[in-house]
């Protein structure tokens, strides 16, 4: 039971970004552009371990975007061909991400996250976990103008998609990953209440569409005992913005009827609603509160962090509770509206908070604690 946590992502240092660059322009051999990942990868993990986590990633340093592993190691897709996705911040700014788009028949190059998770299993003896999107995230990518030359329709993609992701997590348990992570932020679609009409708009049923898409995380996680499944689910990340708002109460469906055994949860602020969803969280689960913002600057209180948890348990035990950041600190390059300082002072507070309410409450619900009362 890992009380901290980590989603994923974290901010890429200005030389890796500066590498990427070079690398995609031709001006930089491939050698000396592993030699930048790997430098970033290795801070990221120090970052992580002096900020006092209990699970770790490698940061995503080796990704251009939170999906780019699934992009760059499958054939098939134009990696900025796919319609545009409008995120907004607080004061109504708008920023554009350009998404993927599938155009060929999907072929694996290599393993998405293998390289990943052996170098950061070799770099440290502590907990870590690989991130990996999700395939209804991924469904996104098909557009019904763009990708008939290659699926003439969604579902055949769709089961090409499934089984590449499922051989990533059976290739991921064989190298010794026991936390795999996958990502899904496409769901907050299925529980906004604007985007969710939306759908019923161009004739799609979004209920309909829930139920595909566990019945798709349930193919691609399969059954492995041992292995810790955790779903990240969030409203979108992108330079500090956001595409979704909206409590989970349309999606709980998700908690129960998927086998994922963590959830980590955006709850950072108003646009994630209340805690009453989290009472359909089934007993054998465990839902870790995303409640520091990796999106603003400003480091949360410490008692007001206290108090939201406390406010969780009165709906899901403590015992079976957790924190992290609401998401990561760069789905994207470019990374969100925050410096490496605050970063870590997030970090920081995340692991700080953890130890310090789970150590009282076990020391509350110890019987030697209790006897000496």
């Amino acid at each position: 039971m890992y009380r901290s946590d980590v989603v994923g992502s974290l901010l890429r240092p200005d030389y890796l970004k500066e590498a990427r660059e070079q690398h995609e322009a031709g001006q930089l051999a491939h050698p000396a552009f592993k030699r930048a990942e790997d430098r970033a990868v290795d801070e990221a993990v120090d970052l992580q371990l002096r900020a006092g986590l209990e699970v770790i990633t490698d940061g995503e340093m080796r990704r251009y975007a939170f999906y780019g592993h699934l992009i760059d190691a499958v054939e098939g897709f134009d990696k900025f061909g796919g319609w545009a996705i409008p995120f907004r911040n607080e004061q109504g700014e708008e920023v554009v991400l350009k998404r993927p788009v599938v155009v060929s028949r999907l072929r694996r190059k290599r393993p998405l996250c293998a390289e990943e998770f052996t170098y950061l299993r070799a770099r440290t003896s502590h907990p870590a976990k690989t991130t990996m999107i999700s395939a209804q995230q991924a469904a996104a990518y098909y557009d019904k103008d763009k990708s008939q030359g290659a699926y003439p329709s969604i579902e055949p993609y769709l089961a090409d998609l499934v089984d590449i992701l499922r051989r990533e997590v059976e290739e991921l348990i064989r190298l010794g990953c026991t936390y795999i992570q996958i990502d899904s932020p496409q769901y907050a679609a299925l529980l906004d209440p604007n985007l969710r009409e939306g759908y019923r708009q161009r004739g799609n049923d979004p209920d309909k569409l829930l139920d595909l898409s566990i019945d798709m995380d349930n193919a691609v996680i399969g059954d492995h005992p041992g292995i810790a499944f955790g779903l990240h689910l969030c409203r979108g990340n992108h330079q500090s913005s956001f595409y979704a708002a909206g409590d989970y109460g349309p999606i709980t469906k998700v908690f129960r009827n998927t086998r994922f055994n963590r959830f980590l949860l955006e709850y950072d602020d108003e646009r994630s609603g209340g805690f009453e969803p989290l009472r359909q969280v089934p007993e054998d689960r465990t839902v870790v509160l995303g409640l520091v913002s990796s999106k603003r600057p400003a480091l949360e209180s410490k008692d007001e962090l206290k108090r939201r948890i406390e406010a969780a348990a009165a709906l899901v035990p403590m015992d079976r509770l957790a924190l992290s950041p609401q998401c990561g600190f760069a789905s994207t390059m470019e990374g969100n509206r925050l410096t490496a300082q605050d970063q870590y002072a997030k970090l920081r507070l995340v692991a700080e908070t953890a130890a310090e309410m789970w150590d009282q409450a076990a020391t509350v619900a110890s019987p030697s604690a209790l006897k000496t009362a």
